[in-house]
This record gives structure tokens, sequence and C-alpha cells, in this order.
């Protein structure tokens, strides 16, 4: 015999063995209820159900390595749902990595009866409840948030039918988007190219590790240089992995964003204004000739993770292969355009740092340093 006691959240019940056996926590699964022009894009379906049994997508790999252009790309297919990044996902995986790794806040939380499982169950939750619900409502949920890669294999634990997209990216031109744009990242010096190769390769080590760990059922990787120079044939074997149809309309991104039902992209994304473009080879190789002698000279030692994903540390400027005639129509369609894309760029690198300083201003006027407080 089973007894069911439910809880104060209707979202989860208990049950309670009557052999007395561990008690055993199953969360429900959740319904969104449509509104018109939603249950319109998904076929007339009036309810949404979501689970952490759903096939999440997962996009991840270095910041500056074209996660963001995969995401706009698979937003482009009317049976998935990126949207932007979420921020708060990896900071939750960073947090409750840091309380389990901290002796005495680990033995604290299970004094408090918050064990690992407990704990587990929670950020999965959450999770859910963010991927779900930041975004309109899709047969396929997707998160892009580039350093979740690093938790891969825990947050299979926690999604058991998620699949994991690993983008990779020659090393020297993610330090130089990092460096030439000014894009902070925790704990990367944005005016060092030698300090900045160090911990890519730091992060691009435990990113394919995780990887790797989890197989190619499950986590595919994904060239940077063959999705830009090869898209279709790249995007192929993306959807075949997802186990979702072929649409063209992954290749033609660019006439969805920021349109009505399409793509929508933050404002305060670094990497928007490069993906209002269509797919081109214009940011290959920019970082040749760019980085200090001595970092050049010494590549394939800060940074050998370049050797075992297949690039070749000496080679100035590396042969990624030549792009196909699709991408070279799309190049002549910039060039023949050129004036139009630089301001479309232009249009959101304004409009994003204009939303910065009155963001800043707002947090300056609401926290005024002690010299400015007046009494």
């Amino acid at each position: 015999m089973m007894l069911f006691v439910y809880t104060k959240n209707p979202d989860l019940f208990f049950s309670a063995p009557s052999n007395k056996q561990q008690s055993i926590w199953r969360a429900k699964q959740k319904t969104i209820v449509l509104s018109d022009e939603d249950s319109s894009a998904l076929n007339g379906i009036k309810t949404f159900d979501y689970s952490r049994d759903m096939p999440v997508v997962f996009i991840g790999g270095m910041p500056r390595s074209g996660t963001t252009l995969l995401r706009v790309m698979l937003d482009s297919h009317p049976d998935v749902r990126c949207g932007g990044e979420t921020r708060v996902i990896p900071r939750l995986l960073n947090l409750r990595n840091s309380w389990l790794k901290a002796p005495f806040e680990s033995q604290r939380l299970l004094e408090a009866g918050i064990t690992a499982d407990v704990l587990d169950r929670a950020v999965g939750e959450f999770m859910l409840e963010i991927i779900a619900r930041h975004g309109r409502p899709a047969k396929r949920l997707c998160n892009k948030d580039p350093f979740t890669l690093k938790s891969a294999v825990y947050i299979k634990s926690l999604f058991p039918n998620a699949q994991f997209l690993y983008l990779v990216r020659d090393g020297r031109a993610v330090a130089h988007s990092i460096v030439s744009r000014k894009v902070t990242i925790s704990g990367f010096d944005i005016t060092d190219y030698r300090q900045c190769l160090k911990k890519w390769n730091a992060a691009t080590s435990s990113m394919y590790e995780q990887c790797k760990s989890l197989g190619p059922k499950v986590c595919h990787p994904v060239y940077y240089e063959q999705l830009v120079l090869h898209p279709e044939h790249t995007l192929r074997g993306i959807l075949d992995f997802l186990r979702l149809p072929w649409n063209s309309t992954v290749l033609h991104h660019e006439k969805f964003v920021n349109q009505p039902d399409g793509i929508e992209l933050s404002k305060l994304e670094r990497s928007t204004d490069q993906v209002v473009k269509p797919v081109n080879t214009e940011m290959l190789t920019k970082w040749v000739g760019a980085m200090p002698a001595d970092v050049v000279r010494d590549m394939a030692d800060i940074a050998p993770m370049l050797s075992v994903l297949g690039y070749d540390p000496q080679a100035n400027p590396p042969n990624y292969g030549d792009p196909d005639a699709f991408v070279l129509g799309k190049m002549k369609l910039i060039d023949e355009n050129r004036e139009e894309w630089r301001e479309k760029e232009e249009m959101l690198i304004k409009e994003r740092e204009e939303l910065r300083k009155q963001l800043m201003a707002q947090g300056q006027k609401q926290n005024p340093s002690p010299k400015s407080t007046t009494t």
C-alpha cells in the first residue's frame, strides 16, 4: 500500500511506502496555459507541459566561440526555442559547487537537513523554471549559457534526457576577440594575451573532459570554423544529433532577427551585433598578426589544448578550409549591402552603450558613494 501526502507545494508530492523504507520525492509535470498567439505557434495546443525529463538542449563552450551564432541559427528552426543567455544558471551552478566544496558550509547544510540530494533537486527545479519560462514555449527547449558546459555531467544528472552542443573555436581567435572587444570574463585579464590563452586552455580542458565523459550520443562538439565555412553540412549533423527534422530556415537566421515572432536579441549581450548579418568568415583569422611575438613563439606551451582539438599552434595564418558556395553567396550579399549591415551593427552597439550608461547612472543614483552623500 502507498500513501500520498500532498505538500504546500502543488508541484511535488510525497510518497511514503507502508514498509517504512526511505521516502521518495517526485517532481510532477508542470503546465503552462498558453495564450492564443503561443498556442497557434504550437499547432493549436492550449497547454504546454514541461519537466526535467524533457530533452533540453544545452549550448556551451568558451565565450566568444560562436555560441550566440549557433543559438540564433537553432532559434530559426520552428521547433526550437533557445533565447538569450540566462546568466543566472551558471551562477547558480557555481554557488552550488561552492557550498559543497567548503567543508564548514557543507556541514552546516547537512546539520540543517539540506543534503546534496535536496540541494540538487532544488537546483534542477530552479533551472527548469528559468529555461521553460524565460521565452515562448516550443517543441524543443534550449539553453545557451556558455560556461554551463563545465558542469555538463552534473546537469545530465538533473536532466536525464538532456543533450549538449559544445562549441569549439581556435583559442587564439577567442583570446583576440576577448582582448580586442574588451569582453569582461571573471578571472580574465583583457589586456594580456598570454593570460587569456592560459585561462582559455584551462576552461577548454574542463569542458572537453566533460563532453568526453558524456560520450558522443549526449555531447556533440561543433567547430565554429566548420559552422561558418560549411553551415548546411554542420547544421544537418547537429539536427540529426538532436533528432530534429531538417529545416532550411536555420541557414537564414538574419531574416528572423528582431522580427515579430522571430529571434529576440538582448541589447546587453556583447555578441548580438555580430549575428545580425548572414553567416560569413570575416572573424576567422582576424587574430593573425595581432599577438605579441613571445606569445606566438610559446603558443604550444601556453595553450596545449590547441593541438588536442586539432589546431596547429604554429600555423600563422592557419588553414581552416575554404568556404562553400552557399557561404560565398552570403558574403557577396554582405558586400553588396555593406552600408546597410554596418548601420544595423552600429545601431545595436549604440543601443547597448546607451542602455549601459542609463543603468550605471541609475545604480549610482540609488547607491551614491559616501563622498557624494550630502547631509
